[in-house]
């Protein structure tokens, strides 16, 4: 059998659980439920890094952020370390890129034969200002994390999109007349849902103030937040900054709202693609970088371990994939795995990742490992997660552990860490993590990484203007 194409969409701070497919209450997402119905929706995957430019990177290369060492969002990748990309030009695979990457630099060799309309890191070194973590050294984020406006309307961030959305289409047509008949590889990166929470009037109004439900275990209603992540929200303390109440809601009702323009550009792509001729050859993937809190622990962005933030959206669809569920927990790295799969090539990636299209043709593995980790923005230490089976375990360095019973309590209610019938579970957790990597010993590499930048970046004043203060600016439009 011939090698498909292969269309990738990504986008940027969308909770896993914020689509129709994944029974979502209310949230409206009909293209990406559809396409979930005509392929595998891989139920349990998450980001191996709860921020964008580690995620990317570990996704472009396959490897935990302890082993690419791009632990924060001023450390963009850049090509330096082989990727899925770079399999397919080796195997002479056309492959390009439409959107954000959030890599180093359009000069770097990461792996695209072309990128389009890029989105890199701000001045191709990123949030260098939040590179500096430890707790007597940092300073609160700059400005309002979610924008300085909150509600209805347009931003530099819908108008990119929109954009990336029409190159998308206009490149799924151009390439159906092309003379070059060989399977392909297409990378969409769009934005949203991710912050400013702004979204065109439509979208907004799908999702009605007084219709949205009251985030859990905020701590003004009693819920303690876990002493690190207090520290960590501390960095910018989001909620604090609205105005009133009903600011809150507009956020909510900007943040689905967002979702469903996110759809519909999906939507756009896939008629495209449609139309194109060539869908029935193509293998088309949905996923994003991390997702998003929305006001869940009194939290918002991303940032953390909890699933809110941790668990990604994962469909896959096309010639030869499974129509159904999957069970079996994935990660974003196996994703880097299923690229090149797919064209009959690998990558040196992390240890223990497989194709997806595999992982679906197979039984549930409920006990299979999955594991992430922090060490970026307002992290005063690293945070590392594992899950396997019904158990979700969080480790922070300095700080008390969190294990989760994800089967009679799949909302993160109750931390059983402190309850001596569980300290067996405790250790069976700590020491598979183990397995995976040093935890102690990986937070003072990532520490000592980043004193080392800031000390190359001419020291903590001159890193303190460093970077763009909150969301990272879209590229100049073309009219």
């Amino acid at each position: 059998m011939d090698a498909p194409n292969v269309l990738v969409l990504m986008s940027d701070e969308h909770q896993a659980r914020a689509m129709g497919c994944a029974g979502h209450p209310f949230v409206r997402t009909p293209n990406l439920d559809a396409l979930a119905a005509r392929g595998t929706r891989f139920a349990d995957a998450y980001t191996p890094s709860s921020i964008c430019v580690p995620a990317r990177a570990s996704f472009a290369t396959g490897r935990y952020v302890h082993q690419t060492r791009m632990w924060d969002n001023a450390m963009p990748y850049d090509g330096s370390i082989p990727g899925w990309g770079h399999a397919l030009q080796e195997k002479g695979v056309p492959v390009e890129s439409i959107g954000k990457l959030h890599y180093r630099s359009e000069e770097d060799p990461a792996g695209f034969d072309i990128e389009h309309i890029p989105m890199m890191v701000a001045g191709g070194v990123g949030m260098v200002w939040a590179s500096i973590r430890k707790e007597d050294e940092r300073v609160s984020g700059k400005g309002r994390m979610l924008g300085d406006y909150i509600g209805p309307g347009d931003s530099k961030y819908t108008d990119y999109d929109a954009a990336v959305t029409r190159r998308t289409v206009d490149w799924l047509t151009d390439r159906a007349s092309a003379n070059d008949r060989r399977p392909w590889c297409l990378y969409v990166g769009l934005v949203a849902p991710h912050f400013p929470l702004v979204v065109p009037q439509e979208y907004y109004d799908l999702y009605p103030l007084d219709g949205l439900p009251r985030p859990k275990l905020n701590p003004r209603d009693g819920h303690p937040r876990h002493p690190w992540v207090e520290k960590q929200n501390g960095f910018n303390d989001s909620e604090a900054k609205f105005e009133n109440e009903e600011e809150r809601l507009r956020a909510m009702a900007a943040y689905y709202g967002l979702c469903t323009w996110l759809d519909h550009n999906v939507g756009q792509i896939l008629k495209a693609l449609d139309a194109s001729g060539q869908a029935d050859n193509t293998v088309v993937v949905y996923t994003s970088d991390h997702g998003d809190n929305v006001g869940a622990r009194g939290l918002w962005g991303k940032s953390n371990l909890y699933l809110e933030s941790v668990a990604v959206p994962m469909i896959m669809a096309g010639p030869g994939i499974p129509v159904g569920t999957c069970g079996t927990p994935v990660s974003l790295i196996d994703l880097s795995a299923t690229i090149p799969a797919l064209f009959g090539a690998g990558i040196d990636g992390a240890a223990g990742i497989r194709p997806l299209d595999a992982i679906a043709r197979e039984p549930d593995d409920p006990e299979r490992v999955i594991f992430s980790e922090y060490h970026a923005a307002g992290a005063v230490s690293g945070a590392f997660m594992l899950k396997k089976g019904r158990w979700k375990y969080h480790h922070y360095i300095g700080f008390p552990p969190e294990l989760f019973d994800l089967q009679e309590d799949p909302e993160e209610t109750t931390n059983l860490a402190d309850d001596p019938a569980f300290r067996d579970v405790v250790a069976m957790m700590g020491a598979e993590l183990r397995k995976i990597c040093d935890p102690e010993k990986t937070d003072a590499r990532a520490f000592d990484d980043q004193a080392a930048l800031i000390e190359r970046m001419g020291g903590r004043d001159a890193a303190l203007g460093l970077g763009a203060p909150g969301a990272t600016p879209p590229p100049e439009l073309k009219p």
